[in-house]
């Protein structure tokens, strides 16, 4: 044990990768939760840059409040209508007087929520099918001590909370992951009928594994039911094959099971969300941090998208909880499994947690000693570098959701 209070030590469980049952989900950057942490995330980053050029440093605020109310729409084959608009609203604190300046947060705020929406669900006309409403009350005036052009000290945890992230992924998380962040990239490049709505479940069985997938259709590129139809099996094939390149047990696919084709019941949107049908949302409802809900791994129900990125815990210490991880399974032979929690104590130095915990399953014939010091070391390492945490959020370099 350091003077960081880091401890290394056996975890009480399997590997994941070895536990008969294991459960994954991932909600994509079109679910109604997802976007409001796309938003409430670029919100923030907005804000702590304009802070950054108008007094060189992040002022106090947070933006992990973001609510979304679902509209209504009526899909229909080669294009139907939005008839009540989607609401949402972006609720937390913002600094918006300091040192003589009037800071315009709500532009900011606006501003940064519209480019989102039309980078991410380009099928949202904002204004008419979504209505973007902001309510930041009045932050502190306080500077964090942060960074900037000189060094600077290090901040002071703002609660007691906890972080926790978890290393290497297991086969079907590396798939559902990378199914929907796919679907969601070169796929709807070639095929823009598919909507950034995808959720994707992965269950395993022993070796057996069945992703299903949650794929909502854009009405205005799909003319016919047998157009409809296609779109499913090429969603499903397309899914199969990203699948097959992560593992070699048995997967299936399934995509919008929901559907009777029959009764003309199918997964048919307007704009490529569930947000236009029913379907409300929440910061932090969605994935964790790392992107993944893991049921059979520790998580924090923190949310992490848009909270502020200076002295945060429940931002910081789970993005770096995962880094932790990732570093050490790189770094670190035979380790199979190992699970990263970080603790808090408001007022303490974030580089200085209450704990470091971190608890491994090593590889047959190797014991935890074996590993202890260079695991030991490598979180050291990390948390003296954690303030590089906050530039790399303030940059767009981490995801949160």
């Amino acid at each position: 044990m350091t003077e960081r209070n880091i401890r290394v030590e056996p975890i009480d469980r399997q590997a994941v990768e070895d536990q008969e049952v294991e459960i994954v989900e991932r909600k994509g950057i079109g679910h109604p939760d997802s976007i409001c942490d796309g938003i409430a995330e670029s919100v923030a980053g907005a804000l702590a840059r304009e802070y950054l050029d108008r007094v060189g440093e992040v002022l106090h605020f947070n933006t992990d409040e973001t609510q979304l109310v679902a509209g209504e729409a009526v899909p229909a084959f080669g294009g139907g209508e939005v008839v009540d608009p989607i609401y949402l609203l972006i609720v937390g604190r913002a600094t918006k007087h300091y040192d003589g300046q009037v800071i315009p947060t709500e532009r900011i705020a606006l501003t940064a929520a519209r480019e989102y929406l039309e980078e991410t669900i380009p099928q949202l006309e904002v204004g008419e099918d979504i209505v973007v409403d902001v309510r930041l009350g009045e932050g502190s005036g306080d500077l964090q001590d942060v960074f900037g052009e000189d060094e600077v000290s290090v901040p002071m945890a703002n609660d007691t909370s906890f972080g926790v992230g978890h290393a290497p992924l297991t086969e079907t998380e590396r798939i559902v992951s990378e199914a929907e962040r796919r679907l969601n990239g070169e796929f709807v490049d070639e095929n823009p009928y598919l909507g950034p709505d995808v959720k994707i479940m992965g269950k395993r069985e022993g070796d057996e594994i069945d992703v299903t997938v949650a794929a909502a259709m854009i009405d205005e590129y799909i003319p016919t039911m047998d157009a409809y139809r296609d779109a499913v099996e090429s969603v499903r094939e397309f899914v199969e094959a990203v699948a097959s390149e992560h593992t070699d047990r048995d997967v299936t696919v399934y995509v919008n099971t929901a559907d009777d084709y029959d009764e003309g019941s199918i997964y048919l949107t307007v704009t490529g969300t569930s947000a236009e049908q029913g379907d409300d949302g929440s910061v932090g409802r969605g994935n964790r941090a790392n992107g993944l809900i893991t049921p059979n791994r520790s998580m924090s129900m923190e949310a992490t998208s848009g909270k502020n990125p200076v002295n945060h815990i429940g931002k910081i210490y789970n993005l770096l909880s995962t880094e932790i991880g990732k570093s050490v399974v790189d770094e670190v032979d035979d380790i199979r499994d190992l699970r990263v929690r970080l603790l808090s104590q408001i007022g303490r130095p974030i580089d200085q947690p209450h704990v470091a915990d971190v608890h491994v399953v090593t590889d047959d014939g190797v014991t935890i000693e074996d590993v202890e010091a260079d695991v030991e070391a490598i979180v050291d390492r990390e948390l003296a570098d954690v303030t590089e945490i906050t530039r790399r959020v303030i940059d767009g370099e981490l995801s949160t959701f």
